[in-house]
């Protein structure tokens, strides 16, 4: 419908770019739950881990209820599964079909879609924490501790795998960018802290496992949650250079195409 020559109701345009953004991240989210590949890593395996693990004392986790020690290094698995694994994956191959160089070429910014796959990851994350929260309270979880120092390990933690992902996505071809997230996320789980203490790994092990970025994640969660601990500033700081290295690396070198 026309108004006068020239013009056109509605007006033809781009719309608001908050809105943009909402729109994708709303379809970068449902994405994220239809995949079954995604379901698995972000929310099948870790429930098992927790169940399995804190019925079964197959893992010496140290005085105390396994479940205390086990959640918070679920959670942290939670975290990298949809953060690093999950968004590598599904980034890569999005970049393959052409997906991201379509994107790119539309109103909506390089930057706003990257934004909007954050906050994908953001709320795929919250779901999962409180799904893994409802299991170990009903395991007998007791846990302790700031609910601000927990918040900042996760986000931390976030925008650090983000960063390694998009990296690996932004780099690698897709069947490479599949392999190799996989063979990292089963390596970070066994040596990251997850299940098996770091102490199991002697003192040369465990001081070089303690700077990745699964194990300050997992090891801050724990000092707050299972022993009450204040700010864990340590491992915070090694969140933190992981993500400014990660995030900064994939601004730097992903390719679109």
């Amino acid at each position: 419908m026309t108004t006068a020559p020239g013009t056109y109701a509605p007006r033809p345009g781009a719309a608001p770019l908050p809105r943009m953004i909402a729109a994708q991240a709303a379809l970068e989210t449902r994405m994220l739950l239809r995949n079954g590949e995604q379901l698995l890593l972000t929310v099948v395996i870790p429930t098992l881990l927790l169940v399995l693990f804190s019925s079964v004392d197959v893992v010496d986790t140290g005085s105390g209820e396994a479940v205390d020690f086990l959640a918070p290094g679920i959670l942290a698995l939670a975290v990298m599964s949809t953060a690093f694994t999950g968004q590598a994956i599904a980034t890569g191959f999005e970049r393959r079909y052409g997906v991201l160089k379509r994107l790119a070429s539309s109103p909506l910014p390089r930057w706003g879609l990257m934004t909007a796959k954050t906050v994908a990851v953001l709320v795929t994350e919250v779901l999962q924490v409180i799904l893994l929260t409802v299991i170990a309270f009903a395991l007998g979880w007791s846990p302790h501790g700031d609910p601000a120092a927990v918040v900042l390990l996760l986000v931390l933690g976030t925008a650090a795998f983000s960063g390694l992902g998009l990296l690996m996505a932004g780099t690698l071809k897709a069947e490479a960018t599949l392999a190799a997230a996989n063979l990292v996320f089963l390596l970070l789980l066994v040596g990251g802290g997850v299940i098996v203490p770091l102490e199991k790994f002697g003192p040369a092990g465990q001081h070089v496992l303690g700077l990745l970025p699964i194990s300050a994640l997992s090891d801050g969660l724990r000092d707050v949650l299972q022993h009450g601990a204040g700010m864990p500033w340590g491992d915070l700081a090694i969140l933190a250079v992981w993500a400014v290295v990660g995030l900064g690396a994939a601004g730097r070198f992903f390719r679109w195409e």
